[in-house]
């Protein structure tokens, strides 16, 4: 049995950077793997916006693999962040300024995200709470009250994820 991914990564030791090659060549590698991961999560935001969930749902072994890939390359920065900070200050600041663009598309990426949610249960809530009220019989109280309906009128609703 395999150890889960977590503990592979912490036992694996993160070679430093120890020359401004090792340091270009780590910094190329972080924006390679952002630009990537950002071009999934640009295509990902406009098939959401389109309504095209299922095509955007396709997308998400690619999306796990370059996000595991930037969250590697990121531990490796974090481990050499002090050579570079010394030997090549205007490549960490390049970085920097990359990794807020990146962050900025994410963000948006995730008010995309969030909004679809909360559209789809908005309408999964209206068609429960319709589907309620016609299933509750019309009762009143001797006051002249509703009834409240019994757990016996209130049915679940059911959904298909495979149609």
């Amino acid at each position: 049995m395999n150890p889960p991914l977590s503990r592979q990564l912490a036992a694996a030791p993160v070679p430093l950077a120890a020359t401004p090659a090792d340091a270009r060549k780590l910094a190329e590698g972080l924006m390679e793997v952002m630009s990537a991961l950002l071009a999934v999560i640009e295509r990902e935001t406009e098939l959401v916006r389109a309504g095209k969930v299922r095509e955007a749902m396709a997308l998400e072994p690619k999306k796990s693999e370059l996000s595991r890939r930037y969250v590697g390359t990121i531990a490796h920065l974090k481990n050499s962040q002090s050579y570079l900070a010394g030997a090549t200050p205007d490549l960490l600041a390049a970085l920097h300024r990359h990794h807020d663009t990146f962050r900025a598309m994410l963000q948006v990426n995730l008010t995309v995200l969030a909004t679809a949610h909360a559209v789809s249960e908005g309408i999964v809530r209206g068609v429960n709470a319709e589907m309620q009220r016609r299933n509750i019989p019309a009762t009143y109280t001797a006051s002249g009250q509703r009834a409240a309906p019994g757990p016996r009128n209130i049915s679940p609703l059911a959904l298909s994820r495979s149609l």
